[in-house]
């Protein structure tokens, strides 16, 4: 998707307001989405985990500061809420700047 939808889901959202990936009409549209029956299955498991994030800058050494945004996601409709087994964020994977997901479904 490549919107950090709500102000958890990326380090610094008071500074990043404006920008790209972070503007209320991006997030509003990730909302509207989200109101349309599908489901940001991380959330859906951890509603309140802070500091997971699957995209770090190349600059200012943000991934070692854990200064990031989550913009990676598996997003389900509502008929699969049952099957859903586990989401998970591989951020000790390396070599991009973004980071694996992983969706388990029964």
């Amino acid at each position: 998707m490549n919107v950090a939808h709500k102000e958890i889901d990326l380090k610094n959202p008071a500074t990043n307001r404006r920008s790209a990936g972070f503007t209320d009409e991006e997030r509003a549209k990730f909302t509207e989405l989200l109101d349309a029956g599908f489901i940001d299955t991380f959330r859906f498991f951890y509603p309140d985990k802070k500091d997971a994030y699957t995209w770090w800058s190349y600059m200012f050494n943000a991934r070692a500061r854990n200064a990031g945004w989550r913009i990676d996601y598996f997003c389900v409709s509502e008929e699969l809420k049952d099957r859903l087994v586990s989401a998970s964020i591989h951020d000790d994977v390396l070599g991009s700047d973004h980071c694996p997901v992983e969706l388990q479904i029964k």
